[in-house]
């Protein structure tokens, strides 16, 4: 199975600054890297990221991926983004459901399920996010939300299913520079696993990537993990050099 190393922007970034982070990515990316590469950027610069990418032949390798998509085909929804609008700048994955969107914005299991269903009716991979917050975790309940999380996008999708990527990102890890070991990420992501054995015979070839502060010191043993497929990567994203080291631990 081909692991997937996937930037998260998040809302950071400049046309300066993503002239340059993208610059030094193409320069450094190695051909024939072992892992499939993708970046979600914030939607002002989808278009910019094509631009580049013409430029650049080895950002034609990347795959451009949006932080979010409305749960709406279209209509009266001011702000939003359809599927469709990110198909046509050439999107391959959306991230559905990631923590900051639940938290911030108060996006239910069933809008994250709606969300991941409207992404695969457009032919877009769902990077699918489940995660327990540290009070969950610390009241032993991690499991029970990560099977409730996924369950509702399960339901909804069907034999669909087997199309998403699941993102696993424990809330407590996020952006604080504490990460799960590589045993507790394995135990969920091997729970998760298990969830998808029983809603699909793909299971076995469905990317389960990790979400919680990746970077360039802990990606190889987080890899190394078996049903750890590859990471989902936020400030790390941001700095070129901690990227590609990300993207030259996966084997």
């Amino acid at each position: 199975m081909v692991a997937l190393i996937a930037g998260n922007w998040k809302m950071n970034g400049s046309l300066s600054a993503n002239e340059a982070l993208l610059g030094a990515l193409a320069a450094g990316l190695p051909g024939g890297a072992a892992a499939e590469v993708a970046l979600c950027v914030p939607a002002p610069y989808l278009a910019q990221f094509r631009a580049l990418a013409a430029q650049h032949t080895a950002l034609q390798a990347v795959g451009l991926g949006a932080q979010d998509v409305s749960a709406h085909a279209g209509g009266a929804y001011t702000g939003e983004v359809s599927a469709s609008m990110l198909g046509d700048f050439g999107c391959r994955y959306a991230i559905v459901g990631h923590s900051e969107r639940r938290q911030y914005h108060g996006e239910t299991d069933a809008v994250v399920a709606a969300k991941a269903q409207q992404a695969l009716a457009h032919g877009i991979t769902p990077i699918v996010c489940v995660g327990e917050t540290l009070e969950q975790r610390e009241a032993g309940q991690t499991f029970d939300v990560v099977k409730r999380q996924l369950a509702a996008v399960i339901h909804a999708n069907g034999p669909c299913i087997s199309e998403v990527v699941v993102a696993y990102e424990p809330v407590w890890a996020i952006g604080t520079g504490k990460t799960a070991s590589a045993e507790q990420a394995q135990q969920v992501h091997a729970v998760l696993r298990a969830q998808l054995q029983a809603a699909t015979a793909q299971a076995s070839r469905m990317r389960i990537v990790y979400g919680g502060s990746m970077n360039a010191g802990n990606a190889a043993g987080l890899l190394a993990q078996p049903d750890i497929n590859g990471g989902l990567i936020g400030g790390a994203s941001l700095k070129a050099a901690d990227f590609l080291a990300i993207i030259g631990a996966a084997r």
